[in-house]
């Protein structure tokens, strides 16, 4: 019965002789069997880990790698927004200058008048901003700037016949012998007041329109010698003295850079030139002011 339950083992040459005997029992062979397989599964489960772990850690090389590159990316694109929102940030000054001279009544209103509370230096505000933050902060800026603009045009476009209707542009070009202001005659020496500016051209240069008008005199007087008169709006008259012919008639209404007439010398002058003269409410203003262009 004994020997039913054992097993041997033998181990032969290649000629039949017995070389080694092993003898077990059949409970050590189960054992042996089952600590074998078992043996067998752990080995594989643990290869199959060590797999799985390698292909993981090759997989994270890679998300740390596409990490790196959005991390660069979300980096340049707060940098980008910090700019741009400097720069934005910049043109408050700028439409404060294009507003200031319409009046603070003019200019476009703020959010909200109320302030106060504790404030802190604006590098730790910048510090603490996150990339949302600026994003945020950018976008209320460029809303706030939009809507200047939008105001700005609006004015702009309401007051366009008027600025059209403004005398900027010279009729002629050409160095100015006399200024607008206090001078000393050139016939008594004495001092005087001349009502505009004379400027400088050869007989026959042809005079324009500074802006659109209705002329309201066209023919000779006794300073001037042949003269035009020119009324752009019921306060501003443009005179165009001592040209040698005129190209337009009294009620004829003519647009900017229209065709007035020529220079010459005629009436009380000293030599060819243009006396130009603006009349604001029928009083003598500098031209300069209103030579734009």
């Amino acid at each position: 019965m004994n020997h039913r339950k054992r097993f041997s083992l033998l181990v032969v040459r290649g000629d039949g002789v017995r070389v080694i005997r092993l003898s077990f029992s059949r409970r050590l062979l189960l054992g042996s069997c089952i600590v074998l397989i078992g043996g067998v599964s752990v080995l594989g489960a643990l290869a199959g880990d060590w797999w799985q772990t390698r292909q993981r850690i090759r997989d994270s090389g890679t998300l740390f790698q596409q990490l790196d590159h959005q991390r660069a990316v979300i980096d340049g694109f707060n940098t980008r927004v910090a700019e741009l929102r400097k720069e934005v940030s910049g043109w408050r000054e700028l439409h404060a200058k294009i507003w200031e001279p319409f009046g603070p009544e003019m200019a476009p209103k703020g959010s909200g008048t109320g302030i106060g509370g504790r404030t802190m230096p604006s590098e730790r505000r910048e510090a603490r901003l996150t990339p949302t933050d600026e994003l945020n902060l950018l976008a209320e800026t460029v809303i706030e700037q939009g809507q200047s603009l939008r105001a700005l045009e609006r004015l702009i476009t309401r007051a366009g016949k008027a600025l059209a209707s403004l005398p900027s542009r010279w009729p002629l070009r050409g160095a100015v012998n006399s200024e607008f202001g206090t001078r000393q005659s050139p016939w008594t020496r004495e001092r005087e007041f001349h009502g505009g500016i004379d400027i400088a051209a050869e007989r026959g240069t042809p005079v324009k329109a500074p802006s659109a008008g209705t002329i309201v005199f066209a023919g000779a007087q006794a300073e001037y010698g042949l003269t035009v008169i020119l009324e752009h709006s019921a306060d501003i008259r443009t005179i165009y003295g001592h040209l040698s012919k005129i190209h337009v008639k009294a009620g004829q209404r003519v647009e900017r850079g229209a065709d007035l007439g020529v220079s010459g010398n005629t009436g009380r002058s000293s030599g060819p030139h243009l006396h130009y003269e603006i009349l604001v409410k029928g009083q003598p203003v500098n031209p300069r002011a209103y030579l734009w262009d």
